[in-house]
């Protein structure tokens, strides 16, 4: 079994190195432009094997996907954070181009391989994946409802003074402001939260959550990437052995919630055919125009994708 991650900065080598330390594969192939750089993080994770007793090999590329050939799962991590002075538009069109190439490669030697995408804008990109690829929606999907759903969760646990483990909960929508939380499908120990916290700070932590990933980039001038990598890395593992895990991730909605043709975050079965099942809540009228509201943000995004040709 192997599984490669293009983009050996920071979130694909945490997902590298998460995959071979829990042994998802036997092996895990590191990509990147950069010359040497994934042979070095590789080299670095496989040093480590004695230390936390794993066997999976960890092999670096530049530039090479002959390497990749064959590989169940492929996380793209590739792509250029936003710059000063840089428009929606140019970081849009820099990144779909990376993310275009990186995938004609994926697919032209793991064509059977499912692509999970991390890079930003995350839904456009998880959209630009599937026009490039041609795959079914079940086989193309984007990271992010893992992530926002565990700062969501870190907060709440942070809050009641708790165990993260007790939490679960669900958010919907795209990546970002527009975020969708679900305060009624958030449970602790299968208690409704709503019966352990207030109102006021519930909603303090939703807000919290919508704007996770700024305040990262506050506090350090960059990008989180444990908790990315992380995600990515539970992702894969959900499909390399079939676990039919329930997680929101980015993927096409095909009617579901009365939405066609885009790509949003939603609660899906995860397994090893991908997108086993979109799973469709019933939601309320608040929850549908939340809902509405982040699609038309998202729809906004792909068409400016669009309009670039």
């Amino acid at each position: 079994m192997k599984v490669t991650v293009v983009g050996a900065g920071n979130v694909g080598a945490t997902c590298a190195d998460v995959l071979a330390y829990r042994e998802i594969a036997n092996e895990v192939v590191l990509v990147d432009i950069k010359e040497g750089l994934a042979e070095g993080k590789a080299l670095d994770i496989w040093e480590k094997s004695p230390i936390n007793l794993y066997d999976t090999r960890t092999v670096g590329s530049t530039n090479d996907y002959s390497k990749t050939a064959g590989s169940s799962v492929v996380v793209i991590t590739s792509g250029i954070p936003r710059k000063p002075g840089m428009s929606r538009d140019d970081l849009i069109s820099t990144n779909a181009g990376i993310v275009k190439s990186v995938t004609e490669n994926v697919v032209k030697h793991s064509p059977d391989a499912i692509i999970i995408v991390v890079s930003n804008p995350l839904d456009v990109m998880t959209y630009q994946a599937h026009l490039t690829s041609g795959h079914h929606r079940d086989r193309i999907m984007g990271m992010a409802g893992i992530l926002d759903t565990a700062r969501y969760r870190s907060f709440l646990a942070e809050a009641l003074n708790v165990s993260p483990k007790d939490i679960q909960a669900v958010l919907m929508g795209g990546h970002g402001d527009t975020m969708v939380p679900l305060p009624r499908y958030t449970t602790v120990a299968g208690i409704p939260v709503t019966e352990l916290i207030d109102s006021q700070q519930l909603d303090a932590i939703i807000e919290r959550t919508k704007k996770g990933g700024g305040e990262l980039v506050k506090l350090m001038g960059t990008s989180a990437w444990y908790a990315p990598g992380a995600a990515a890395a539970q992702m894969v593992e959900a499909i390399v052995r079939d676990q039919r895990r329930i997680f929101p991730v980015c993927a096409e909605l095909q009617g579901e919630y009365g939405i066609e043709n885009t790509y949003l975050g939603v609660p899906v079965v995860l397994g090893k055919n991908g997108i086993e099942k979109v799973i469709e809540l019933d939601l309320n009228d608040e929850e549908k125009a939340s809902l509405e509201i982040s699609r038309g943000h998202v729809r906004d995004v792909m068409n400016a994708l669009e309009n670039l040709g």
